[in-house]
């Protein structure tokens, strides 16, 4: 009984050696990637539902037209949403050079990553996995993906500040937060939470983004606040942060996005694209000045 005991033991212990050696392994592969990608964002909410993912896609779409090369890695690995407000259809594939996965590309300039494309055909199929696995995934977007030198890597991920805002944050270690909100105390409520665990990571943020903030009637042009107005406004500079834009609710994004040709929303001329343009701008400034 006692050399079963000393050889499991010795077992255990060549397991974990060869545990620490890969970790190794990935830390050195993590760290080599990111010094090729010069800002990191993390579009981050305490809420669901207030278009963090819409958020995320148009800031990336809007920063590739400008000509910036620009990762997007959804990281919200039980409801990813990038690939369909896209349009993306395919599943991930494999260089023969590298070994490593290739990014998908809509659109020039632009490289996505999300688990709903290396899930195979079923893109209904429910992802159920712990925090373990589910950090497992997150450092291998990172590792294992044979990202091109970029100027931006935009990060999705799922509301709250659970396993995967807080992988983010202990393996992008630069990351920025942007943080989306509505107006709405529920909302706001959530958001200061989010406020709080960057600060409790020290993650620099970026700024709030209230989005959903009022309603232009189609008939008399009246805004209609659905969800109150300005709630982000007050939020942030209680907070002593910059709120970077206002947006509007645009039935047209919602059109675009789920027909998964949100790629099109720059060529119409609406509100929303104003206002998000000049958010564009502040990112651009902030980050280049940093």
């Amino acid at each position: 009984m006692g050399v079963f005991k000393k050889e499991m033991s010795n077992n255990q212990q060549n397991q974990g050696l060869k545990n620490f050696d890969a970790q190794s392994q990935q830390d050195m592969e993590i760290g080599k990637r990111l010094k090729r990608i010069k800002n990191k964002i993390l579009v981050m909410s305490g809420k669901g539902g207030v278009g963090k993912s819409s958020v995320a896609a148009y800031l990336s779409i809007s920063l590739a037209k400008k000509g910036y090369r620009v990762g997007l890695m959804d990281v919200d690995l039980h409801g990813p949403s990038i690939p369909r407000m896209l349009g993306i259809n395919a599943n991930i594939a494999v260089s023969p050079v590298t070994g490593k996965a290739i990014p998908i590309e809509p659109m020039p300039n632009l490289q996505v990553i999300s688990i709903e494309s290396i899930m195979g055909s079923d893109k209904d199929a429910a992802t159920i996995w712990r925090g373990p696995i589910k950090i497992g995934v997150i450092r291998q977007f990172v590792s294992d993906m044979d990202w091109a030198e970029l100027d931006y890597l935009v990060i999705d991920s799922p509301p709250g500040t659970g396993d995967e805002p807080l992988t983010i944050a202990q393996t992008i270690k630069d990351a920025k937060a942007l943080i989306v909100t509505t107006p709405q105390e529920v909302s706001l409520a959530d958001v200061r939470k989010s406020i709080n665990f960057c600060r409790q990571v020290n993650m620099e943020m970026l700024g709030v983004v209230e989005n959903m903030n009022g309603l232009k009637c189609p008939h008399c042009g009246e805004i209609i606040n659905l969800f109150k107005s300005d709630g982000g406004k007050h939020m942030a500079e209680k907070a002593g942060i910059k709120l970077l834009a206002s947006l509007p609710i645009e039935p047209e994004v919602v059109k675009l996005a789920d027909a998964g040709r949100l790629l099109e929303l720059f060529d119409k001329g609406i509100v929303f694209s104003d206002e998000f343009s000049k958010m564009v701008e502040q990112i651009i400034s902030s980050t280049e000045n940093a």
